[in-house]
Order: structure tokens, then sequence, then C-alpha cells
């Protein structure tokens, strides 16, 4: 899967899932431009790991969950690059707290972050494809969240169910000029955020647990994502790829079924 000659664009990038997309993105040949929150304290080295790869790397400093911020980075990543082929839309804001505790500001801020800025990247993105005239490929990342409902975590799943539903309506307007838009559905990923919220025993024993026997990986986002890039994934456009280790059909591996009777 070469992405040689290919400018991507992926935001959130400092660290945690959108890092291992651009990584893998530059080993398979694409120019990157990264992006992370102003005042990121990890972008910069983000950066030199991509460039450690041989491929150039733009970091540029924007706030996604505002107009103006999607605005002011298009702007910037088109100055230092001329134009972008691949846009993978990564910001996501998430607290988890009980739906009866949960304050109307924060449920605004959760959607603003996770849907309302996918919305304002990728619409923007998209015009200056369309203008391009070369198509594109367009990935959001969703969540296994927005299938599965998960306590505390109700504002966010809705996000994320928004934004798979805001993705299959983009995907069906954007066939006319050939833009491929499609999700990846992360399941539980060992990113920096986790070791924040879990105890490291937590997330090792909890890892252990799982159908596939540890947590996701964000280099296991970033291949899929690659993929999703690629000249394999021309004729797929619209699609939901889970990419969980099996985590949404858990209750259903052979060692989570209950034994069966014995027969007489």
């Amino acid at each position: 899967m070469d992405l040689s000659g290919k400018t991507a664009l992926v935001t959130g990038a400092g660290q945690g899932i959108g890092k291992g997309c651009a990584l893998e993105l530059a080993r398979a040949g694409a120019t990157l431009v990264i992006n992370d929150r102003p005042g990121s304290t990890v972008l910069a080295q983000t950066a030199d790991e991509i460039r450690r790869t041989g491929q150039s790397c733009t970091p540029i400093k924007a706030d996604v969950f505002s107009r103006a911020g999607c605005e002011g980075l298009l702007a910037n990543a088109l100055e230092a690059t001329g134009r972008i082929d691949i846009l993978v839309s990564n910001p996501a804001f998430s607290r988890r707290a009980p739906f009866l505790e949960y304050s109307p500001e924060l449920f605004d801020q959760t959607i603003a972050g996770t849907l309302t800025s996918g919305f304002h990247m990728s619409q923007l993105v998209a015009r200056q494809m369309v203008a391009q005239g070369a198509g594109g490929k367009i990935v959001f990342i969703s969540s296994i969240q927005a299938e599965l409902p998960t306590a505390l975590s109700g504002p966010y799943s809705a996000a994320k169910a928004g934004l798979n539903q805001l993705m299959m309506s983009i995907a069906v307007e954007l066939t006319p000029y050939r833009i491929n838009v499609n999700a990846i559905e992360p399941g539980w990923i060992d990113t920096p955020g986790e070791h924040i919220a879990f105890s490291e025993e937590t997330i090792e024993a909890e890892g252990r647990k799982l159908p596939w026997g540890r947590l996701g990986l964000p280099e296991d986002i970033g291949k899929a994502a690659v993929f999703l890039c690629s000249d394999f994934a021309d004729y797929i456009t619209g699609s939901i790829l889970p990419v969980d280790g099996c985590f949404r059909f858990r209750q259903g591996c052979p060692d989570q079924l209950i034994p069966l009777r014995n027969a007489d």
C-alpha cells in the first residue's frame, strides 16, 4: 500500500490514535501535516518521529473544536504543502460521568468536540479536494461505543453514532467527485488517556480478558487507516470498519459461553 506522492492531514495527532495513524501513513510514503491543540507539548516530538521515517512533516497547532480553528489549520496546511489528498479526522472530547449528573455544558462540549468538529474539518477539506479535481480519501475515527451502550459515556457514544451517520451521508454526496469517505471504529486502545483513567494493573488485567488477549495499539488503527487511504480501498466508501479485536462480540467468544448441560 504505497501512498507516495500523497499529502495527508491528521488531526489530533500529538499522541494516541492520531499519532498512530500519522506514523503509519508516513511509513506508507505520505507527506504529513499533523495537528494538535494549542499548547500541545507532544506535537513536536511526534513530528520528529515522523521525519525519522524519511517523510516530510509539518506540525500545526490549532483548535479544531471551532470553525475558525479548522479554517486556520487548512490554510496553514495548504501554505506548507499546496494540497491535501487524505484527511484523517480524529478530534474527540470525552468525560465519563453518570447521566443523572452530567452537566449540560459538558454535554455541549462533548458534541462540539467529537461530532461538530468532524463536520467542520471534513467540509473544509472536501471543498479543497473538489477544487483539486483528483478525488481524495476521508477517514473519520469513530468508536465501537457508537454501537455499544456504555455506562457513564452517553454523550460521547451519541456523538460517535452521529459521526457515523454524518460519514455515510457525506460519502453519498461526494461520490461524483470520487472522494472515498469511511470510518474506523476502534475498540479498547492502549492510549495515554486510558492510563489516566485506569491504573497500569487494571489495563494489563483487563487486556488479558479481551478476546485478542490484549488492548489494541494505535498502530492497529493506523494500519487500517493506511488501507482505507490506499488504492486497495478504491471501491470502498460509506463503510464503517471496526478494529477492536472482537471486543464487540466478546460475550459470544468460547471462553464466555455458558457451559452446556451434559447429555444423559
